[in-house]
């Protein structure tokens, strides 16, 4: 579907909500370009910038990239691609970093996945990784195409060694308390619109129909 008016919009959803499958359908459906900071960061890294230097010493110490440089990173990119819309995925992460996101680009709607954490729990049990890539596949869900290969590079997928229960409910609590003031910001901005349900193929019908009264 192509729009008539750039939009621009953010995914949010925690760790196992299906977020990377919604943000797929949405890019496919609506035309939109999709910005992953994940993705943006492990360019960089491999493409050995300055950034990516940066990113990459903070990460190999086992601490987390710097507001300044992640912020620094997604808001150049995005000043790179003004003529298109696009759906903004794993940023911001911050009441910060939104309120630096807001003020430098139009905020059409922030789509966010509210899936119970009992059923991310059970679905991340059953989950598998491409490390490289961080491509992510759920067995009975997501299957890749061949059991325990990469759909791209035919390379083993692998689980990680905190997917358990209790390391995963962790996970999500810390989640929920950094994104919810997150959340608030973008609710008194009048641009939040959050979607409920367990499973992708419960949500998506929903999120499709609120983005096509959204994009004309």
């Amino acid at each position: 579907m192509a729009s008539s008016r750039l939009f621009r919009a953010i995914i949010m959803g925690a760790p196992g909500s299906g977020k990377g499958t919604v943000s797929g359908r949405i890019v496919k459906n609506f035309n939109l370009k999709h910005i992953s900071s994940g993705d943006l960061l492990r360019a960089n890294i491999e493409k050995r910038t300055e950034l990516g230097r940066i990113a990459d010493k903070y990460i190999r110490e086992g601490k987390l990239v710097p507001d300044i440089y992640i912020t620094k990173c997604i808001l150049g990119e995005l000043d790179q691609i003004k003529a298109h819309s696009w759906l903004l995925d794993g940023f911001p992460r911050t009441r910060e970093q939104a309120d630096d996101l807001w003020q430098q680009e139009r905020i059409d709607s922030v789509i966010n996945l509210d899936v119970p954490f009992e059923v991310i729990i059970e679905r991340i049990q059953s989950r598998w990784v491409h490390l490289p890539s961080g491509r992510v596949y759920n067995v009975g869900f997501n299957d890749p195409k061949v059991a325990g290969r990469d759909d791209v590079t035919g390379e083993p997928l692998s689980q990680r060694p905190d997917d358990n229960p209790v390391a995963v409910r962790k996970r999500l609590e810390v989640y929920d308390a950094c994104t919810r003031p997150i959340n608030e910001y973008f609710e008194k901005k009048g641009v939040l619109a959050t979607f409920k349900g367990s499973t992708t193929d419960e949500i998506w019908p929903h999120v499709k129909q609120y983005l096509e009264a959204k994009i004309k």
